[in-house]
């Protein structure tokens, strides 16, 4: 009982750090979905993490793409931002970030930056690869990413949003 014991709580430590997110399998056909398929993330959202205060503003579609920009602010500054879009190509959709400093110098290189094809699509729930949209009701927003932590290791978190109206 004991090895059955440790051997679950070995497979569900390995599994919740992407209770959340999906990986992307380069050998499976692209999920086939339009700009329109995500129309529902476009919105002014605030939420807090970072123990700080964060915006995320996401422009409705337009020319099959949607634009978006984060924002941290930690005790009255602003940390980083990030530059974001949602873009439709070759019937599926993509994920694009950049991140910038509070000077907007960037942290990637000039011609550098996050891309995240969509895994999966559901009526409510996005999965690009590492990020999830998953819209709660019309007035919640949550977005799950997967960083590296210290020790290089996955980690998914969660930003939890409410709509500013």
């Amino acid at each position: 009982m004991k090895k059955y014991l440790a051997i679950l709580f070995l497979i569900a430590s390995i599994n919740s750090y992407s209770q959340n997110t999906l990986k992307l399998d380069p050998l499976k056909k692209a999920t086939k979905a339009t700009i329109n398929d995500v129309s529902w993330i476009s919105g002014y959202w605030v939420g807090e993490a970072f123990d700080g205060q964060t915006e995320e503003v996401w422009t409705p579609p337009l020319g099959n793409s949607m634009m978006g920009s984060f924002k941290l602010v930690v005790d009255g500054k602003i940390e980083f931002y990030e530059f974001c879009t949602i873009s439709e190509e070759n019937e599926t959709l993509y994920f694009r970030l950049k991140h910038f400093h509070n000077d907007l110098k960037g942290w990637e290189e000039k011609d550098e930056r996050l891309t995240a094809q969509l895994v999966k699509i559901e009526k409510n729930k996005a999965y690009f690869n590492d990020f999830t949209f998953e819209r709660i009701n019309e007035n919640e927003l949550n977005i799950y990413v997967v960083f590296k932590d210290d020790s290089g290791k996955d980690t998914e978190m969660k930003f939890p949003y409410k709509l500013k109206k």
